[in-house]
């Protein structure tokens, strides 16, 4: 998230990082341009909008549906036995990832 906030924040930087220490620091960064002092504070609230952009991606990040091909072979072998209903494996494994990971509300 470091990288990816320098990156916005300073598109037309080239920069360096002294160290591979965590946290992360504003005070290692070494930009190419000596006279360039970088925002801490706007660093720091990019990163922070880019952690809220990641966190509020969770819930779809984590609904692990079956693949397209397994879901497109359930639904034609369900439709080949007559299940077009609630009773065929397609419908029950997608139920199973919704229930199993419920809308935020």
């Amino acid at each position: 998230m470091f990288n990816q906030a320098l990156q916005e924040l300073y598109p037309n930087q080239k920069w360096r990082y002294e160290s591979q220490d965590l946290p992360f620091e504003v005070s290692r960064i070494r930009f190419e341009d000596k006279s360039f002092v970088p925002d801490a504070d706007a660093i720091e609230a990019k990163i922070t909008e880019i952690q809220a952009e990641y966190d509020a991606q969770a819930y779809a990040r984590n609904r692990q549906y079956p693949s397209i091909g397994d879901q497109l072979d359930m639904l034609f072998h369900d439709m080949t036995a007559g299940k077009g209903s609630k009773t065929g494996k397609w419908y029950k494994a997608i139920a199973k990832v919704k229930a199993d990971n419920p809308k935020p509300e």
